[in-house]
């Protein structure tokens, strides 16, 4: 499915080499101010300029077509457009899968009909709409701060060092983020099944290359007793002396920072040459990727993982609002 969430829904379209890639928003309130402008930040730093960014470049412009008028939401959804301008489809094989990629699964999985090019609707590319999703997601939590950060890459903290190693080996590099997210009030969640670690980790997971997430202090609590993790009441408010469960207690916000780590993998398409097969003729070959891709996609993903955050968020802040269960204030 293509759809994510209740309250806040948003529903992604388009592909890596189509003419658009786009999204729409369904459930945001009317009177929100916004225009292109809000956008240009948050879309700036998913095109953050590090050494080994991809060579493909994307004006990023987006382009509203649907609700909101004279820079105000109207209460309809909201479409939202961006042009794909600068593709090479040429560099891409439908029948020759790159390894640890998605073109194998998803030839076999829709029978060959799928847009193969660059990745088609599993690219990184599609995550300029979840940007642009979390742009308006923030406009509805304005109380709520989200930051995430690359925090190493290959287990090193020197992160320069270590893209400058990626490219001199003509290879790619996975890393490590972190992600803490203040002013959350108590309550946010809905256990069992729709709690709001397996919401955040739905979304997050949903983002090409994350292969896994943590909550929390996980390497204190699974090393030390439980007397020694337990993190302490200290006021009414639900302030904790420590933090170790990282702001959720049952699947429920508890008041205090949530933080959690996520894993991306190096990406898979790189020009070293590696082992595969012919689809249409069943020959094991040799492949090298040509097309142009990032050494390493993590040092896009704070911005990703900040707006995917927001998107939940978002979600269960309507859905406690509509329950009565906290006021929504949108200052315009």
């Amino acid at each position: 499915m293509n759809t994510f969430g209740y309250n806040f829904r948003i529903t992604i379209f388009g592909a890596s080499h189509s003419e658009f890639v786009g999204i729409t928003l369904d459930g945001v309130p009317a009177g929100l101010n916004i225009s292109e402008k809000d956008f240009r930040r948050d879309l700036d730093r998913r095109n953050y300029n590090y050494i080994g960014k991809t060579p493909r470049a994307e004006q990023d412009i987006p382009e509203i077509i649907s609700g909101i008028f004279n820079n105000f939401t109207t209460g309809s959804p909201i479409t939202i457009l961006f042009k794909n301008q600068d593709v090479r489809s040429q560099d891409y094989n439908q029948f020759v899968p790159r390894p640890s990629h998605g073109d194998f699964v998803i030839h076999k999985k829709y029978s060959g009909f799928n847009d193969y090019r660059g990745g088609g609707a599993s690219s990184g590319r599609m995550t300029v709409a979840i940007v642009a999703a979390g742009v308006i997601a923030k406009k509805l939590i304005p109380n709520i701060k989200i930051q995430c950060e690359v925090v190493s890459l290959r287990n090193n903290t020197n992160i320069e060092e270590e893209l400058k190693l990626a490219i001199e080996r003509n290879d790619s590099i996975g890393g490590v983020l972190r992600c803490s997210i203040t002013g959350v009030p108590i309550g946010l969640g809905e256990p069992f099944f729709n709690s709001l670690e397996s919401a955040l980790s739905h979304m997050i997971f949903s983002i090409p290359g994350i292969k896994s997430i943590e909550f929390g202090d996980v390497n204190s609590l699974i090393c030390h007793y439980g007397s020694e993790v337990g993190d302490s009441l200290i006021s009414t408010d639900g302030s904790t002396g420590t933090n170790y469960s990282g702001g959720i207690n049952a699947g429920i916000s508890n008041g205090n920072e949530i933080y959690f780590s996520v894993a991306a993998r190096p990406t898979p398409s790189i020009p070293i040459e590696q082992n595969t097969i012919n689809l249409k003729t069943g020959e094991k070959i040799k492949t090298r990727t040509i097309g142009r891709h990032d050494t390493c996609f993590a040092m896009r993903l704070p911005v990703i993982i900040e707006s995917a955050a927001a998107i939940v968020l978002a979600d269960f802040f309507l859905s406690a609002t509509n329950n009565n269960i906290f006021n929504l204030i949108i200052s315009i």
